[in-house]
């Protein structure tokens, strides 16, 4: 029998966070119930979900073809594999859960943020999609111009991509003001790639500007966590991260790390399309600034 063509790419506890809002009460009660312990979760049957959530076993398939999965076995293979995995990432450490909480003490936020980060880089590395990325590549390698935009953590990313573009030759702009993003979109052309980052994908400023930017003729690629998010529905490519939330300011702490996971494997694609080029680039900055700091 063929797999299930709806099978979710990304770790199945960041794809319950997603889709939470658009669950009825009653498949929200389920997913609470695997977010609040999901090792324990992935050891029982439907019957047991069904029971443990107060709901029907109808509710629990329904709420696993939600979250991707045509069928509950391999929800819940992909569920114990998640757990492993994570376990795997908490192994040496005297902590037990990756979520930071009020109270922890300051080698137990180490353990938890590296194993977050840690999760997070493999998960996105998990779910994002190399043919998309491929596009990405030659988009921003045969563009004219590359204008990146971000708010909040994200501009943080905007700012790495636009320095590492510009150490290779390539002519890349990032925008720290919406309205100087806008402006500049407005004016782009089908020569242009513009790339808009959201973990969300629904800050307003930034879809605003991904929106502008195609209106005009410009190439569009997002890096979104969301899939399904209108971001990600305004552009031409999507490249999907796959961040860990935590308990404590989930949304700058997964996101980010998961952000640059997919700018630097953006930017060695494009970097390796005329390596040589690249390298020399590379090392006439490295030159200017040693040189400097020499003086």
């Amino acid at each position: 029998m063929a797999a299930d063509v709806h099978r979710t790419t990304r770790a199945v506890s960041t794809e319950v966070r997603a889709r939470l809002d658009d669950l009825r009460p009653s498949e929200r009660r389920i997913a609470e119930s695997l977010l609040a312990d999901p090792g324990a979760f992935a050891t029982r049957s439907v019957a047991e979900i069904a029971e443990e959530a107060s709901t029907s076993t109808t509710t629990v398939v329904r709420f696993t073809r939600k979250i991707g999965y045509d069928r509950f076995k391999d929800f819940r293979h992909d569920l114990t594999e998640e757990n492993l995995r994570e376990r795997l990432a908490l192994a040496g450490t005297n902590v037990q859960s990756p979520d930071i909480v009020a109270g922890d003490s300051l080698d137990d936020i180490v353990a938890k943020v590296a194993a977050n980060e840690s999760l997070s880089i493999a998960d996105t590395a998990q779910a994002l999609d190399t043919a998309a990325l491929t596009r990405a590549v030659a988009a921003v390698a045969g563009a004219r111009r590359v204008d990146i935009f971000g708010v909040g953590a994200s501009s943080i990313v905007a700012v790495d991509l636009q320095r590492k573009l510009s150490r290779i030759g390539r002519v890349a702009l990032e925008w720290p003001d919406p309205h100087a993003a806008w402006t500049a979109a407005a004016i782009l052309d089908e020569q242009a790639v513009a790339v808009a980052i959201s973990h969300s994908g629904a800050t307003a400023d930034t879809v605003d500007y991904l929106r502008l930017a195609a209106r005009s003729g410009a190439t569009t690629i997002a890096i979104t966590n969301h899939a399904e998010s209108t971001l990600a529905s305004s552009a031409d490519i999507v490249l999907q991260t796959s961040a860990r939330e935590t308990a404590f300011r989930s949304g700058a702490l997964g996101s980010r790390i998961a952000q640059l996971m997919v700018v630097d494997c953006l930017f060695i694609g494009v970097a390796q399309v005329d390596s040589q080029a690249s390298i020399g680039a590379l090392q006439r900055t490295f030159d200017a600034v040693r040189e400097r700091r020499s003086e």
